[in-house]
């Protein structure tokens, strides 16, 4: 699996923008990708040191369209925690 099939899209929320003052970064990555993928992605794409990697399964939600019931796409979820003075420049706008 190639780095940049791991991490799909950065996550660009009000709480994922709170995280990064702690040196945590957000992505949407692959359903199949590993805790040790993600690492590995973001250390090779990013050139930074990372220290701890969280994941999660986020659910659909139901949703109706024209009344008629439905259901948004799911996806996985990655919190990375870079090392104390390391940041990812692509999210602070430089």
């Amino acid at each position: 699996m190639n780095y940049e099939d791991v991490l799909i899209k950065p996550v660009l929320s009000e709480k994922a923008t709170m995280l990064r003052e702690q040196n945590k970064y957000t992505f949407v990555v692959s359903k199949d990708a590993t805790k040790f993928q993600i690492k590995e992605a973001v250390r090779k794409l990013f050139n930074v040191k990372v220290v701890d990697c969280t994941t999660m399964n986020v659910r659909g939600k139901e949703k109706r369209l024209r009344g008629r019931p439905g259901m948004t796409a799911g996806y996985k979820k990655a919190i990375v925690k870079l090392a104390p003075g390391e940041t990812i420049k692509v999210f602070e706008g430089a």
